[in-house]
C-alpha cells in the first residue's frame, strides 16, 4: 500500500487509495495538521555550558594528560594555560553531544507534538524547541549543522505521518509519493530545488520509507480534478499554498489518463502576505518606522519559519530604545512570543477575507495592548504577492495561447476571494472551478501513488 503525502509549508496531509476510493489519514480529529513540531527537550545553547562533577573529572584528566605530555617533551606549561586548553576541549565535546542527541534520540520523536497542539504545548511549557514550516528552508544555503537540523525535523514529521498511517490502516507503510512544488523557496537558485529534494528523500528514508518518489503538486491537483471530471476537457490547475504557487496545464476528464502538458511555479504564497501584514500592521506597535531600530530586526521577528533569523532577533538588546517600543521589543523576544504574534497575524489575514476590520489583543506583550487592522491594510500587504501572481498567470495565458475550458483552483490560500478574482480575471473565457482548498493536492497524490 503506497501513501500520498502533501508535505506543505503551512499544513500537511496524507491519503491512500483503498478499493478505488481515496481514504484520508486522520491526525487526531482532522485530516491535516499544521506543519509545526514542538520538541520538549531543550537543544542546549553554548552559553548554557556548566561544569558538572563528571565534566570536572574529564577536565582534570585532560589537564593531567597534557601536563605529562609537556614534561615528556621537556616543556613546562603553566597550569592555567593547561586548564584553559582542556576546558575548550571539554566544552566542544559537550556541544557536539548536545547537537547530536536530539537527532538520534528516540525519546525526542516519542515526546514530539505536532500541529496546533505543538503551539499550545510550546506556549504552556515555555521552553523546548518549536519549528514552523521547515519546508520553507529546504532550498536555502544551509550550514552543514543547520542542514542536519532541518533534515532531522523533516524526518520526524514524515515519521509521524508514516506511523499514523500505519496505525490507521493496520499495516506497515513503507512507500509513498511525496508532493513537491515546481519551485522550492531558495537562496541558491536552481540548486535549491536539487538540495530540497535530496534532503526530503534522505529524510523519508530515515523516517522508515523503503522508497519514495516525487510528483509536482499542480500535477497532483490535476489528477484529483481529472478523477472528478466525467467529460474530457482542457484545464489550467492553480494551486496557491502557504509557501509556493504552482500552475499546470493539462488535459483532464473522461476515460483516458490525464495529460500534463506543462507546469509553472513561483516560490511565493500565503506566508509572504503574512510577513507583509505583520510588518505593515503589527510591527509599528514595536517601533517600526518610528524608532531607529534597524528594519531587518522586524523582519527577523516576523519570520518565524527561519530559525536563524529568530535566533538573531533574540540576541539583540533594546534597553536603550525609548518606551513603549523598547519594552515591547524585549517582551517580543520572550520564549514563544514571536509565534504568538504570528498566529495573530494569520487569524487577522483569514478574518479580513470576509470582514472589514479585525481586532487583535496582544496581552502577551503588554497589558491591554490592542491593534485594529482594516481590510485596506490586507490589500496593501497582499499587493506584492498579487503582482507576482498576476504576472505568472499572464505568462501561463501567453504560453498556452488561449483560455482553457476550465480553471481549477485549489490550495489553502485559494479560499481568499481577492485571489479567486485575480485568477478569474486572468482567464475571462474559462469556467472557474473551486476545488477543495486543503485536500485537492493530497487526493491527487494518493491517486498517483495507487497508479
Amino acid at each position: 500500500m503506497k501513501l500520498g503525502i502533501d508535505f506543505g509549508t503551512s499544513n500537511s496531509a496524507a491519503a491512500v487509495v483503498i478499493d478505488g476510493k481515496v481514504v484520508p489519514i486522520q491526525f487526531g480529529q482532522a485530516e491535516q495538521f499544521r506543519t509545526t513540531v514542538y520538541f520538549p527537550e531543550v537543544m542546549r545553547d553554548p552559553n548554557d555550558f556548566e561544569l558538572t562533577p563528571a565534566l570536572e573529572h574529564d577536565l582534570a584528566r585532560l589537564v593531567d594528560a597534557a601536563a605529562r605530555d609537556a614534561r615528556a617533551a621537556g616543556q613546562e606549561r603553566a597550569p592555567d594555560a593547561l586548564r584553559r586548553e582542556a576546558l575548550r576541549v571539554v566544552r566542544r565535546q559537550w556541544m557536539e553531544e548536545q547537537m547530536q542527541a536530539p537527532l538520534s534520540s528516540t525519546t525526542l520523536l516519542q515526546n514530539a507534538v505536532y500541529g496546533d497542539d505543538a503551539l499550545e504545548a510550546y506556549f504552556e511549557e515555555n521552553e523546548g524547541n518549536l519549528v514552523q514550516s521547515p519546508k520553507s528552508m529546504l532550498g536555502y544555503n544551509l550550514h552543514p549543522r543547520a542542514r542536519q537540523t532541518i533534515a532531522g525535523i523533516a524526518t520526524h514529521i514524515l515519521e509521524h505521518i508514516r506511523l499514523t498511517a500505519s496505525r490507521q490502516l493496520d499495516t506497515p507503510i513503507r512507500t509513498a509519493t511525496l508532493g513537491r512544488p515546481v519551485q522550492f523557496r531558495s537562496s541558491i537558485g536552481e540548486a535549491g530545488n536539487a538540495q530540497a529534494l535530496e534532503i526530503l528523500h534522505g529524510a523519508a528514508i530515515a523516517a522508515g520509507f523503503d522508497s519514495i518518489d516525487f510528483l509536482e503538486e499542480p500535477a497532483a491537483a490535476a489528477m484529483h480534478y481529472h478523477a472528478e471530471s466525467p467529460q474530457e476537457h482542457d484545464a489550467v490547475v492553480v494551486d496557491i499554498g502557504g509557501g509556493t504557487t504552482d500552475i499546470a496545464h493539462a488535459r483532464v476528464g473522461g476515460g483516458q489518463a490525464p495529460t500534463i502538458h506543462r507546469a509553472w511555479g513561483i516560490a511565493r504564497g500565503g506566508t509572504d502576505i503574512d510577513l507583509a501584514l505583520s510588518l505593515g500592521g503589527y510591527m509599528p506597535l514595536f517601533g517600526r518606522g518610528i524608532t531607529r531600530v534597524p528594519a531587518h530586526h522586524y523582519v527577523e521577528a516576523a519570520m518565524v519559519q527561519d530559525m536563524t533569523r529568530q535566533r538573531d532577533f533574540r540576541q539583540h538588546t533594546y534597553r536603550d530604545v525609548d518606551a513603549p517600543f523598547g519594552p515591547r521589543l524585549t517582551a517580543l523576544q520572550d520564549t514563544g512570543n514571536t509565534a504568538r504574534l504570528y498566529r495573530e497575524v494569520e487569524r487577522c489575514k483569514i478574518a479580513l477575507s470576509s470582514v472589514s476590520s479585525h481586532d487583535s489583543t496582544l496581552g502577551f506583550i503588554e497589558r491591554d495592548l490592542q491593534v485594529q487592522i482594516d481590510a485596506s491594510r490586507l490589500e496593501t500587504a497582499a499587493g506584492g504577492y498579487l503582482g507576482e501572481l498576476t504576472a505568472l498567470l499572464e505568462q501561463v495565458r501567453s504560453d498556452i495561447g488561449h483560455d482553457p475550458a476550465a480553471v481549477f483552483l485549489t490550495g489553502g490560500m485559494s479560499r481568499a476571494g481577492y485571489l479567486q478574482q485575480a485568477v478569474a480575471n486572468a482567464f475571462p473565457g474559462s469556467t472557474l472551478v473551486r476545488g477543495n482548498p486543503s485536500f485537492g493536492v493530497v487526493h491527487g497524490l494518493a491517486l498517483a501513488a495507487a497508479n
